[in-house]
This record gives C-alpha cells, structure tokens and sequence, in this order.
C-alpha cells in the first residue's frame, strides 16, 4: 500500500518498489545514508525470513545507527553477558527439568511462557519443581506464577542488585561458598569477596522490603541446596540498576556452585546456530569500550552497538545537522512499545520518508508512506532461530508452510529486506539483484564456518532463509558439515521427523562457550563493578510514595496481540492494579477512573484493588493505546486501553547499558476530574 494526499491505495510490488525509491534516494542524495535509520521490532525473534535476513538491512546498508526493543527489555542481560563471558547472546537458563530450589526473580513464566528461558510446559516443570523441592518467587507483584509458588517475596522494584549483594555477603561470611569444578575457570572471585564485606542484609532491609533474616535464610538455602538455581528476567532487566541485578544473578549461581551442572544455570546448546548472536567486531574479548559514538541530541552512549530507542523521536524533531529524515520500520509498532512513545508520534509526521514491513496498519504504521506486507506466519516455515538459543533441551524442529500464498509472485520478506537493502547503497528497489546480495551474504555465513561459498552453494537449487537454515543446521554441533559427519543433522532430515527432533538436556560447557581470550568467566567486570556507588546512594534515597510497574497477561504479551480477537475475549486488562490500602487513602473504589501522573506524562484508566502487590506499588500492562485515527485494528480498537509508556521518563535508565527503566518509575494516582 502506499499513501498518497493521506490516503492509502493498494498497488501491485513493482509500483511500491517504485515509490520507495522516489521518497528514499532523494533523502540519501541529500543528507547521506546518516539520514536514515530502522527500527527493527520483536517479532524479528518469531519470523522466518526477518529473524536470518534482518543483519542484511542493519549491517549492508550503510545506516550508522538503528534502533530496537533491546533496549527496553532485556540489554543489560547482553551487557552482563558480554562482559561476563565474551558472548553479548551466552545466556545461562535455569536447568528447571532438574533443579529443587528455583528462585524466580522479576519474571512470570506462568505468562510469559518463559521468556530467556525455552520449555513446553514451564508452569508444568515449576509444578514439577514444587513437588520434588521449593519455588520462590521474588516480585512486587504477587503474579500467576507466584500464586503457584511455596512463597512470595515482595521487594521494592529497582532494588534486585542490593538483595543479591546481600545474599553474596552472607555467602562469604557464612563460608556457603562452593566453586567446585568452575574454580580454575573464574576470575575476580577475591574482588567479589571484598565488595560483598560492604553489603550486610542490614544494610539492604528497609530499601528491599525483606528482612535481614529472611535474606540470610535464602543464602542459606542457595547455599546448601545442591541442585538450586536463581532465574532473573525482565524485571531484573528493565529498571534503573538492570545490569547490576543481570550481572549479580549470575554471579549468585556461580559462587554457590550451581552454574554449569545439572539443576543449576546452564549454556543451551542450540541445533542451529543464530546470525544474530555473532560476535560484534571490535568488541570481541568482553570488551567494554563502549560509546564508540553517541546520539546527537541527547549524548547518549552507544552500548553493544545501541543506544536507548527513546532518542530516536528526539533525533527525528530536532533540526540540524545529522538530524534523521527517513525511517524504515520491521515488524514493529514503537509508537505503543516504547519509552514516551507519545512523543515518537508527534515526531513521525516530520519524516521525508517512512516505510514499513507490517502486517498491520497500526499506532506506527499509520504515519508511513509504504506499506510492504510479507506473507503470514501460516504461508511460510518455521524453524526457531534465536529462541532455541535459551532452550532447556537442544532441539531443532521444522514446520512447513501450512497454506501456499495467494499471490507466488509476492516477495517472501527476506527479498522485501535486500531490495531496501540495495535501495541504501544506491541502486532503485526494483533493480535490485536479489539473488547476488542473497548469495553473498550466504557466501560472507559460510565463510564464518570454514566453508567456500561457491562451493556450498552449488548444492542448492535455490536461495533465502531455508538455504541458510541448512547451513547453520549442518554446521552447528549435531550437523553433518556437508559430509565430514556422516548421519549428522540436515534440513533434509527435520523434513523426515516432523516432530522435531531432541537431541538431549543441556550438558557443561565451560570453557569452550566462553568467548573470552583467557577462557575465563570474569566475575568483576570493572565497567559493572563501576556503578555499584550509584546504587549505594539508592539506599539513601527519600522513599516515593507510589512507583509503577509493568506486567504481561498470558493473552497479552505484547500490542500486537490485542489485534487477535480469540486472545481480547474476557474482562478488561488495562487496568491500574492497586494495594487497598493504598486506594483507601486515596479515597479510590474498585472500577474507578484514577489518573496517573510522573515525570513523564499522564493517563487515565480504570482502578483494580487487590492484595496481590506490594503496597507503595503500582502496575499498568504494556502494548495498549489503540483506537488512533488512521489505523486498521479492528479488533485492537474496540478495546484500546491506555498506553502505559507515556508515564516512562526518557532519562530514567540503566546507565551502564542504556536500557529503559519501565519498572520502579515514581508517579502520583488519585480520583481522575
């Protein structure tokens, strides 16, 4: 589709390749390739074609920066990582099949299906877990998961790293530590010991909400449990001290020896290797040389080759040189999805140029230029890429197209993405030789493993995404690398086991997983040990009176489920969930319309009164704000609730990282007018 005098017509492809090289060269010609940017959005993670051919468009175009949801939900886990272990996507999984102790901190499998952490049936292995020993649940929310545990622990939000900086306090002096065979592969473990001497429970009590005790019978209980093991997700992650509380829950599984064993905190081993998770040059080693360039507006630093999605409505309405002029959206709706997205709305309209890879006509898409729709998840394969990478089993499973596609003739949205690709370094979008960028590209993947490209490529018949699945199944551990491995794993054998095939639970890995020079797991990143004072002086800090958190219902994970009409059945969800006690000193009833106020902005929405948060908490659901003019959700708009991210002040991060901090954000609620 593309608009013309604001309104949109459907054309056929050569006609939309056409316009997007008459809205987007002349912006290149003008401004350079600066003048561009993309804003790549979750759904990258769930596609077949987006999630292999993405790196095409980040990487081939020329664009010096992008924009993505990583940093919102989860960049200080890949900051923690990277630091920790060499690899900015190694991310340790709770082994839940076998542990009896799992501490569950910031994170709702019970909706979330898991999140950093790949099973079928996770509620059903946490029930598992019960049976044979104990779930914790450490959360200002009492969740559906904590409903199902043997105990919650309320804490004060953004307080995470200071209880874990305790419980590894306790450790220390209570002689609970135990490295066992991880010991001549850790460094740093004499510096953890001296910060924890300044961490005492009673140190962190009142801040956290739990008490001294309580915090040294946890360390107890980590420390002498021998299969046990502490899972840490979004909430740990998007708040004001996300990479210290990443890097501390890793660092609490290491010292009471529950990393790298069964029942502890695992590497997966993924059937298939992942385009995305490969090293970023120039930062190979954990290196932490970090603002390697910074926003124009605001000065923010670049962090493992981001910086915070917030500056990019700043970097589209401020004038001057650098200043941003054309946009490409994939699969994503930033409008609703992230910090002050209310502004990012604002700002859309003052493009040159916007196109956008969508299925929808959305909150975002609304203000594009070009709509270029791929098929749908059903008209094309799957095989899980970067999820199967925070898998509790190696498993590789392929699933054929369920429906051909109405029209052959579209363009499957792998060649969507090269022909933008070609249209950024100066040829029209529909002169652009799919098949040579594709080749190449496959040609640059093949050469990471060791393998000529031409050679590899004379036994396809055909190019795109199930090319380069085959590759990386046949080169990743159970692949028969083109021969070298008799009997090993092909494309060609997942098409004979339609189930799928498990090749194990996850086994050690350390050292050969790590991507550090010296092999070692570096315990005391000096970049994260660094902000440990900025969390000091949160201890001191006047308390507030409300902070806001977010939360995720099973059938509400993000905006772009709202437009799915089975998942909107039932009872309003966006809602602003409330303690009693803390809406009768408000005078405020359950179903009353309360406005809620920060530094950020201001909504509206419906009051529900519970018991299941901790009081001074507060908690909105994110993706909500439908019912805009222009758009076409018909299912999403008859429920549009309110979008949560106006309240999200743009300066309220994760400093070493950059990450947004939706949790923990200071705001005020009384009786709307």
């Amino acid at each position: 589709m593309i608009k013309v005098d604001g309104l949109w017509y459907e054309v056929d492809w050569p006609t939309a390749f056409a316009r997007c090289t008459e809205l987007l060269a002349p912006v290149i010609a003008e401004h350079g390739i600066g003048a561009v940017t993309a804003y790549t959005g979750n759904p990258l993670a769930h596609s077949f074609s987006l999630a292999r051919y993405a790196g095409v468009l980040l990487g081939l175009s020329g664009m010096p920066l992008t924009y993505s949801p990583g940093t919102v939900d989860q960049w200080p886990k890949n900051l923690s990582s990277h630091l920790m272990y060499g690899g900015w996507w190694s991310f340790p999984v709770p082994d839940i099949e076998r542990t009896d102790l799992l501490v569950v901190m910031g994170a709702n499998p019970a909706a979330s299906q898991g999140s950093l952490l790949a099973a079928p049936d996770v509620m059903g292995l946490v029930e598992a877990v019960r049976r044979r020993g104990t779930v914790i649940v450490i959360d200002p929310v009492r969740t559906r998961t904590a409903e199902r545990a043997d105990e919650w622990l309320p804490i004060t939000p953004g307080t995470d790293a200071a209880l874990l900086l305790a419980v590894m306090h306790t450790l220390f002096a209570e002689d609970l530590v135990t490295l066992g065979a991880l010991e001549p592969h850790l460094d740093g473990v004499d510096t953890l010991r001296t910060l924890a001497a300044d961490w005492p429970p009673e140190r962190v009590a009142a801040v956290t909400g739990i008490s001294a005790d309580r915090i040294r019978e946890l360390a107890r209980q980590l420390g002498t449990t021998p299969r046990a093991v502490v899972y840490g997700r979004i909430g740990t992650c998007n708040q004001e001290f996300g990479s210290l509380a990443s890097w501390l829950v890793d660092v609490v599984n290491i010292l009471t020896g529950h990393f790298d064993i069964p029942g502890g905190a695992m590497f997966p081993t993924a059937a298939a290797w992942s385009v995305t998770v490969q090293p970023i040059p120039g930062l190979e080693d954990g290196a932490a040389e970090f603002g390697r360039y910074r926003t124009r507006v605001r000065g923010a630093k670049e962090v493992l080759g981001q910086v915070p999605v917030s500056c990019l409505a700043e970097e589209i309405a401020t004038p001057g040189e650098g200043q941003i002029k054309a946009l490409i959206t994939v699969a994503g709706n930033p409008v609703l999805s992230t910090p002050a997205g209310d502004r990012l709305d604002d700002a859309l309209p003052l493009l040159d140029a916007m196109i956008s890879i969508d299925l929808w006509l959305n909150e975002t898409t609304r203000h594009a230029d070009v709509i270029l729709p791929g098929p749908s998840p059903l008209e094309q394969p799957h095989h899980d890429d970067l999820i199967l990478h925070f898998a509790v089993n190696s498993v590789a499973n392929y699933s054929p197209p369920v429906f051909a596609k109405p029209d052959p003739q579209a363009p499957d949205e792998w060649e969507i993405l090269i022909r933008l690709t070609g249209l950024c370094t100066g040829t029209p979008a529909e002169d652009v030789d799919v098949g040579a960028i594709d080749d190449g590209f496959f040609d640059y993947l093949c050469f990471t493993q060791g393998l000529d490209g031409a050679t590899v490529r004379a036994q396809y018949e055909h190019g795109g995404p199930e090319r380069i699945l085959d590759l990386t199944l046949r080169t990743g551990p159970f692949g028969d690398r083109y021969g070298e491995n008799p009997g090993g794993l092909t494309l060609e054998t997942l098409r004979q086991h339609p189930d799928g095939i498990n090749f194990g639970p996850m086994v050690p890995r350390v050292p050969d997983v790590l991507g550090t020079s010296d092999r070692k797991i570096r315990l005391a990143p000096p970049y994260l040990v660094e902000d440990l004072p900025r969390l000091a002086r949160r201890l001191t800090r006047a308390p507030d009176e409300l902070v806001l958190v977010s939360r995720r219902h099973l059938r509400s994970n993000n905006s772009w489920l709202h437009n799915v009409a089975p998942l909107m059945k039932g009872r309003d969800r966006c809602t602003l969930l409330i303690h009693r006690d803390d809406a009768d000193l408000r005078g405020i009833a359950a179903g009353d319309i309360v406005t809620v106020t920060s530094t950020g902005g201001t909504i509206n929405a419906p009051a529900e009164l519970t018991d299941d948060i901790k009081r001074g908490v507060v908690s909105m659901p994110h993706g909500w704000g439908h019912g805009k003019t222009g758009t076409r959700l018909g299912v999403a708009n008859d429920s549009p609730g309110v979008n949560t991210n106006v309240l999200s002040p743009v300066d309220f991060l994760d400093e070493p990282s950059g990450n947004g901090a939706l949790n923990g954000i200071p705001v005020e609620v009384r009786l709307a007018r």
